[in-house]
């Protein structure tokens, strides 16, 4: 049976992606090596790096004087080290979610910190609007998608400071006015590769700036002087982002991921308000992300959500319920999901429906 993922992350990536991976596994770049255990010093592999640093640059189109990064730790260890290499005095967050509390949390052992606005106490179903950032902030900080409970801003905000943005979950989904920003970072387990590298793209003209002393690993500088290369990089998801970068460019780049995320998007959110049973949990269409359609039961068919993801995996769905600390369900339509696979979960809830 087919199977159609729906994994918040690690998720779903593209067969060119785990096909090529997997070729390497046996045989990377005709060495007769495993590149499981390649050097990471070795010409093969740096020009892994090199290249999956150039297409990032490419597809995003980044300016001059930002470089690409490719570090350990995953996105939560960039809630310590951006602070750690930009916040001098103060700094604004946005609080929309687990993650951006996370955030919060790590950047207030580094200075002040101006939660401007929050959406917690309606449970983060929404991105709250008109706030004011502070134009003494060193930066602005938001999470542009909020994988547990669905929301998403989709622009590039406008405020009289630097940004900076936690884009995990949805890079690679729409175009970034880099003029805006001193960084952007992303772990890559949702729509650029496995679990094990994060994506951190920095403007060289923010560092130098704070007055503590930094850790060499937690030293942008570091990284940055050594190509990713001060201590051994995490070699196999590199090289697997570098096969779904590769993919991203064949398919069209930005453009064309972005008009297939929202019409996947768009498909299931007019199936979710024209049911009976189901409905989505961020009512705001503007607020609503395309990467995690999260949705529950009505009142009525409360009782029933256990039984439809059993009738979903019956039918090779797999992944869709709900984070732990919500419910529900949670669709998540990264750069590698078929509309196919959106068309098949929109029959089965249509069909559950039928019979109930």
């Amino acid at each position: 049976m087919k199977k159609h993922n729906f994994y918040a992350g690690p998720s779903i990536l593209s067969e060119y992606t785990i096909q090529n991976t997997a070729d390497a596994i046996i045989n990377f770049a005709g060495t007769g090596l495993s590149v499981l255990e390649v050097s990471h010093r070795s010409k093969e592999f740096q020009a892994v790096i090199d290249e999956a640093t150039a297409l990032v640059k490419e597809l995003l189109d980044v300016p001059e004087g930002f470089h690409v990064l490719w570090l350990g730790g995953g996105a939560s260890m960039q809630f310590c080290m951006l602070p750690f290499n930009l916040l001098r005095k103060k700094a604004s967050y946005l609080d929309t979610g687990t993650w951006a509390a996370n955030a919060i949390k790590e950047a207030r052992l580094f200075g002040e910190v101006d939660v401007v606005a929050s959406s917690k106490d309606a449970n983060y179903t929404f991105i709250p609007k008109d706030f004011t950032v502070p134009a003494d902030s060193d930066y602005f900080h938001y999470t542009s998608n909020n994988t547990i409970y669905g929301t998403e801003i989709r622009v590039d905000p406008d405020v009289p400071c630097p940004l900076v943005a936690d884009m995990s979950s949805d890079i690679f989904s729409r175009p970034i006015d880099f003029s805006k920003y001193d960084a952007v970072y992303a772990g890559a387990q949702k729509n650029l590769a496995p679990a094990g590298v994060t994506l951190v793209i920095v403007r060289e003209d923010a560092l130098g700036k704070v007055d503590r002393p930094i850790p060499t690993m937690l030293d942008y500088r570091t990284h940055i002087k050594k190509g990713s290369m001060f201590n051994t990089p995490p070699v196999l998801p590199i090289f697997s982002a570098l096969q779904t970068l590769r993919y991203y460019k064949q398919l069209g780049g930005l453009p064309e991921l972005e008009r297939r995320d929202l019409a996947k998007a768009s498909a299931l959110y007019d199936a979710i308000d024209s049911s009976k049973m189901f409905e989505g949990t961020v009512t705001n269409p503007a607020d609503r992300s395309i990467m995690n359609v999260c949705f529950v039961m009505t009142p009525e068919y409360k009782e029933l959500e256990a039984e439809f993801v059993n009738f979903c995996a019956g039918r090779g769905i797999v992944g869709i319920k709900g984070h732990r600390s919500v419910g529900g369900f949670r669709a998540s339509l990264y750069n590698a999901l078929p509309m196919e696979s959106v068309q098949v979960l929109i029959e089965a809830m249509k069909d559950f429906e039928a019979t109930h």
